[in-house]
């Protein structure tokens, strides 16, 4: 018999709608934890996102590239990630300027004005495509909309948040951020904004990050249900310190930012502006001994033990940043001094001898010199490499180890006879090793457990520290944070009333 329910639900495709009042209102994370609980109550469910805006990103297992918010959704559902769960991705790539990326592939730059007028009905309807597509092969799809459904000044073209729940006919649920203070009345005031048709389609309201006494909260609760006819289905907690992959600029500021303290190692990462795919350090964030700090300018520069030019999605602009900030000196000086200096994808990129742009792709710097550590050139093409890579690890005191993560990069860097750090089975896994320093085109080179262990450890015996062994197993870590996070919210939500709700449509 339950099998046979089980056919029929998925004919139907239970759906949900997260909205919020405002950007970082918790949708995301909101979405992460109903992906699991669906699965854990028994539904294959599939995350869902028309358009993200981020500079994070994740690849597919056949090389396309989506939201990394997404594909972490998908990990969290169990399922594998596809591109119809976010059919378009917006990389912010320079003044006014962002690269789109449709279906996974590279469609165009463009600025928001040509984006709103050219490419609306383009993307309306590979939504409506995904949707179909995502509702046909699961039972459970939860979406996830984008900034606020109030935006009145865009909302005659916009593709993000009630016009996707009126596709997808599902009910949606508002979250509204009671860590800043004004819950109500951004929540109130959303609603008043809204046409009639969408604020009839609003099921229930979410509180998210409430600290403190519950029922100093319930006549406020009360309030509002009185005045709206809208139920509160949930107040969710703050949950200190959740391990879940962040996806954009404003995670960046949860970061460490504390001194450096007798014993740890110190590790500085250099916030360019357009700095990408910033989840390639959270890794070394969680190691117990590692302080790590962003650096935006020379003055803030210390005597870290490693320093990381972290991914960039505009390298050739990013570089002249660090030549402008002071920082380029900082870096050459510090690795002259002997300062382990590892460079990732545009930070690799930057750490060779030259780097040619001659057909504009990021900027209008033809050539520029890098920071020559590597004799080695890259020059920008506009093709992008998306790929999965996995395979054995070339530098030396780590031959015996197998390396997995992903590629994603427009160009081609030009190596001499000297070794490449990665030997790739599956992609090319370009690279560099030299001394004291490494450039690699791996992204999650550091989510590879036994690696990160033995390259921390290095840094500790060069600092006459004690090595930790077998300290933390990240994946192991994401899936403890997946069902932390789960067991939360399944406390603090009414899902009897949510299944409720999906179950009407």
């Amino acid at each position: 018999m339950e099998l046979n329910i089980k056919r029929n639900e998925k004919k139907k495709a239970l759906r949900l709608m997260i909205q919020g009042t405002h950007s970082d209102a918790g949708k995301s994370i909101l979405t992460t934890a109903l992906c699991r609980i669906f699965m854990q109550d028994g539904y294959k469910t599939a995350p869902f996102k028309s358009q993200n805006m981020s500079l994070n990103s994740y690849i597919t297992k056949d090389g396309k590239e989506i939201g990394r918010a997404q594909g972490i959704q998908a990990e969290a559902a169990g399922t594998e990630a596809d591109t119809d769960m976010n059919p378009i991705l917006i990389k912010p790539s320079g003044e006014m300027e962002s690269q789109v990326v449709f279906h996974g592939r590279p469609f165009a730059v463009m600025n928001a004005g040509a984006y709103r007028q050219d490419f609306f009905n383009l993307g309306l309807n590979a939504i409506k495509n995904s949707l179909h597509n995502l509702i046909s092969k699961y039972d459970a799809v939860v979406i996830e909309g984008a900034g606020s459904p109030a935006e009145v000044n865009l909302n005659d073209r916009e593709l993000v948040n009630m016009r996707v729940a009126e596709i997808a006919d599902a009910p949606v649920l508002l979250v509204g951020d009671i860590d800043r203070g004004g819950v109500f009345a951004s929540l109130v005031g959303t609603l008043q904004l809204l046409a009639e048709k969408d604020r009839k389609r609003v099921a229930g309201v979410v509180i998210n990050k409430f600290r403190g006494d519950l029922d100093l909260l319930k006549p406020g609760l009360q309030w509002f249900e009185e005045y709206t006819g809208i139920p509160v289905v949930g107040v969710l907690p703050f949950i200190p310190d959740l391990e879940i992959d962040g996806e954009d600029s404003l995670v960046l500021n949860q970061y460490s930012q504390g001194t450096n303290l007798e014993g740890d190692l110190d590790v500085e990462v250099l916030a360019y502006p357009r700095l990408s795919n910033f989840t390639d350090i959270d890794p070394l964030r969680l190691e117990p001994d590692v302080n790590i700090r962003f650096v935006r300018k020379a003055s803030a520069f210390g005597r870290p033990d490693l320093i990381v030019l972290p991914g960039s999605k505009n390298t050739a602009e990013d570089l002249h940043f660090l030549k402008e900030t002071g920082l380029f000196d900082k870096v050459l000086s510090a690795y002259k001094n002997g300062t382990h200096i590892i460079g990732i994808c545009g930070g690799y990129q930057m750490m060779g001898e030259k780097l040619s742009d001659p057909v504009g792709v990021e900027s209008g710097i033809i050539e520029q010199d890098g920071l020559a550590i590597f004799p080695v050139s890259t020059v920008l093409y506009a093709d992008k490499k998306t790929i999965r890579t996995e395979g054995p690890c070339a530098v030396s005191g780590y031959e015996d180890l197998t390396l997995s993560g992903y590629e994603i990069h427009m160009g081609q860097t030009l190596l001499s006879d000297a070794p490449s750090p990665f030997s790739i089975q599956k992609g090319t896994g370009e690279g560099y090793t030299k001394g004291h320093a490494m450039g690699t085109y791996l992204h999650d080179v550091f989510h590879n457990d036994a690696f990160r262990w033995r390259f921390l450890n290095r840094l500790r015996s060069k600092k006459g520290l004690q090595p930790i062994e077998r300290s933390l197993f990240f994946r192991e870590l994401k899936e403890r944070e997946f069902d932390r996070l789960a067991d939360h919210v399944r406390a603090a939500l009414d899902l009897d009333r949510i299944y409720e709700i999906m179950k009407r449509r």
